[in-house]
C-alpha cells in the first residue's frame, strides 16, 4: 500500500550552521571544456586518503562532463584544486539530446559495505533529465550501471520512469526499509509536469499527492540484492514521499544535496530550496529564482520520516559569485567531507563557480 504522507516535523530547530570559507574552483581561462562554468561537485577520497572533487564542467553549447580535481588545503582548509582530467562524458546516446547533452550534477557516496563509490548523475538526453548511476573503486575509472529503472508500484497510480528526475543521492550504509529489512536507500526528486516536452500534457500526480511542486522521495533496494550484484542499485522500489516545500525560502521546490550524514539526532540531510518565479519556457525557468541551502533530520529508524527541518535557510545567495553567474542567485550544496575533524560542504555558486563552507554544530 502506498504511503504518501509526510510526518510533521517535531521541531524546526536544526543545531547546525554553515560558515563560508570562500571559492575553491573557478573556470580555467581559455579552457573550452569549462567555458560555461564549473559547478555542483561530487567528492570522495581515494584509498590513500587524498580528497577529490568531481565537478560538473560545462563546455560551450551547454555540454556537461564530470571532471576530477584534487583538493588543495591551506592550514587544513580547502582553498583550491589541481585538475586531473575528465572521468565521465556524455558518450552514450541516452545522455545526448538534440538541444542539450551532458552528464550533470554528480553526487558520490562511498558505500563501504559494497566496496564502491556510487555516483548518481543526471543524464540529459532526448527526453530531458534522467537519473543514472556509475560505480568506481578509485574515483578515476567509472563504470555505468545504467539509468534508474523504478519498479512499478501498485497503488502509486503512475510509473516513475515517465518523469524527469534529479537530485539522486544515496545513504552511505544500509537503513531499515519499509518492510524492516536492511536496504540501500536513495533520495530523488521526480518532476510531475510533462508539458515542457509534450505541450498540453500537463501535470500527472501520483495517488495521494495533491501538491504538484517537486519534492524529495525515497526508494529502496534490498541490501542482499545489491551486495550480491551492485547493478541491483538501478532497480529501486518501495517508493515513499519524504518532504515537500513548507517555507517561503523553498516555496517552489526542494531537492536533496550531499549524501546524508549520520549525526546524534538521526540523518542530517542538507537540501536546497527554491523560491521566486518559474518561467513557462523550461530552459529559461531558472533566471528569476533563488536557490538556498537548508537541512532536515531524518529518522534513523525510518528515513522516510522528517523529525526536524530548517524554517530559515542556513545559507542564501549573498556573495558576488553566488549572485552573478550563468544562473544568478544560486547556492547549491552537493558534497560534504570531513577534514581534520571539521566537516566542509562544497556547493555550486550561480552555476559558475564552486564554493566551500564549514558545517558547524550550534548546540
Amino acid at each position: 500500500m502506498l504511503d504518501c504522507s509526510t510526518a510533521a516535523p517535531s521541531s524546526s530547530h536544526i543545531p547546525y550552521r554553515l560558515v563560508r570559507e570562500g571559492v575553491v574552483m573557478s573556470p580555467s581561462p581559455g579552457d573550452p571544456m569549462e567555458a560555461e562554468g564549473v559547478l555542483n561537485p561530487a567528492s570522495g577520497r581515494t584509498e590513500d586518503g587524498t580528497l577529490y572533487l568531481l565537478p560538473r564542467l560545462v563546455a560551450e553549447g551547454n555540454v556537461s562532463r564530470v571532471g576530477l580535481a584534487e583538493v588543495t588545503l591551506t592550514d587544513g582548509v580547502p582553498t583550491g584544486v589541481d585538475r586531473r582530467g575528465v572521468v565521465l562524458a556524455p558518450d552514450e546516446g541516452w545522455e545526448r539530446g538534440m538541444n542539450n547533452a551532458g552528464v550533470e550534477d554528480p553526487r558520490v557516496t562511498w558505500i563501504a559495505s559494497l566496496g564502491h563509490h556510487v555516483m548518481s548523475y543526471v543524464a540529459y538526453g532526448p527526453l530531458g533529465p534522467r537519473a543514472a548511476l556509475a560505480v568506481s573503486t578509485d574515483l578515476r575509472e567509472w563504470h555505468r550501471i545504467g539509468p534508474l529503472r523504478f519498479e512499478y508500484q501498485p497503488g502509486l497510480d503512475t510509473d516513475l520512469n515517465l518523469f524527469p528526475n534529479k537530485d539522486v543521492v544515496h545513504f552511505p550504509e544500509p537503513v531499515p526499509g519499509p518492510d524492516g529489512e536492511p536496504a540501500y536507500a536513495m533520495l530523488h526528486r521526480p518532476m510531475w509536469d510533462l508539458g515542457w516536452f509534450r505541450p498540453g500534457e500537463g501535470t500527472h500526480l501520483p495517488a495521494g499527492v495533491t501538491d504538484e511542486r517537486p519534492g524529495i522521495w525515497i526508494s529502496y533496494v534490498p541490501a542482499a540484492e545489491a551486495e550480491q550484484d551492485i547493478r541491483a542499485l538501478v532497480r529501486p522500489r518501495q517508493h515513499r514521499l519524504v518532504a515537500l516545500s513548507e517555507h517561503p525560502w523553498e516555496a517552489l521546490k526542494i531537492g536533496a544535496g550531499p549524501a546524508p550524514l549520520r549525526v546524534d539526532e538521526g540523518w542530517l540531510l542538507i537540501h536546497h530550496g527554491v523560491s521566486g518565479k518559474l518561467d513557462k519556457a523550461f530552459m529559461d525557468q531558472q533566471q528569476h529564482v533563488s536557490y538556498a541551502a537548508g537541512a532536515m533530520i531524518l529518522d534513523p529508524a525510518d528515513p522516510s520520516k522528517v523529525l526536524a527541518r530548517s524554517d530559515e535557510p542556513m545559507m542564501a545567495p549573498e556573495t558576488e559569485e553566488e549572485r552573478s553567474g550563468t544562473v544568478p542567485n544560486v547556492v547549491f550544496p552537493t558534497a560534504v567531507e570531513e577534514i581534520g575533524g571539521v566537516r566542509y560542504v562544497f556547493y555550486g555558486m550561480a552555476d559558475a563557480h564552486i564554493g566551500v563552507a564549514r558545517l558547524e554544530r550550534t548546540g
